[in-house]
């Protein structure tokens, strides 16, 4: 006769509620209840429950639901907004991130004037090279997910700061989530390129893995940057991820330092 074992209550420890865990798989997989929290919430946000720049309910609302104290939800939804994947607005409630958010649009680059604030020099001009599609090589592919050979989309661009090129862009995308993007609807977009990608073609990047180093410019930098062949640049090649760890942007960035210099908090 198979015994199935019964679950047992685990309890976190700061609020004392209990969470039923299978006894088999407790010891490995215990996790304290606001985390267990922090998982369904986040589950809901890949799901799409709540867009981009939409509140969600109250931490008393999401208490009742997940039959917790409001403490523990509290704490929960203090860790996504820690990772910027909810915003609290003093008296408003707690709202999705999107990077349509001032504060939200810089979040993964770290390129600072070395005079001024970010943005001191105005908003970036951004000068759309190109827009085509082309077969992902296996690097490519490698870091998308996809088989090598499978289609993408390739975007060139340069962003400018106070009339200057600072950086040049080089980004991939798999070809079927962004299906329609052109060069002329990047141009004509105002906003971040990730607020594009959130509200025409339902992609939010939540995450991202860089490789930094230094490398000296070659010939393409030269008009493009208007930097001498042989000047240091800065080498920054980004993964992007989705809420379900999807890889969905491989993006190599070439950063002039001679005005600008890149600066990450560490905690």
């Amino acid at each position: 006769m198979q015994i199935t074992p019964e679950p047992i209550a685990g309890s976190d420890t700061e609020s004392g509620e209990l969470s039923v865990v299978p006894a088999a798989s407790m010891a490995p997989a215990f996790s304290p209840l606001y985390q267990q929290i922090k998982r369904l919430i986040l589950n809901s946000l890949r799901a799409g429950e709540w867009k981009p720049g939409e509140g969600i309910p109250s931490e008393m609302d999401l208490a009742t639901r997940y039959r917790v104290s409001q403490g523990t939800v509290r704490k929960a939804i203090d860790e996504l907004a820690a990772e910027n994947l909810l915003l609290r607005r003093q008296g408003k409630g707690t709202f999705v991130t999107t990077h349509a958010e001032q504060q939200v649009q810089f979040r993964f680059l770290k390129l600072e004037p070395d005079s001024g604030t970010r943005g001191s020099s105005g908003p970036a001009h951004r000068n759309i090279i190109e827009c085509r599609r082309a077969r992902a090589s296996m690097d490519v592919a490698k870091a998308l997910g996809l088989r090598t050979g499978e289609t993408v989309l390739q975007v060139r661009r340069v962003l400018s700061f106070g009339g200057t090129p600072i950086i040049l862009e080089d980004i991939w995308l798999p070809a079927v989530p962004f299906r329609g993007l052109t060069a002329e609807r990047l141009a004509n977009y105002q906003g971040p390129m990730y607020a594009l990608f959130e509200t025409e073609f339902n992609v939010r990047m939540v995450r991202a893995e860089e490789k930094i180093r230094a490398i000296p410019s070659l010939k393409m930098h030269e008009s493009l940057l208007n930097v001498k062949q042989g000047t240091a640049l800065l080498s920054v090649e980004r993964v992007a991820y989705t809420y379900r760890d999807e890889p969905m942007e491989l993006r190599k960035g070439y950063y002039r330092t001679d005005t600008h210099h890149y600066h990450n908090a560490l905690n």
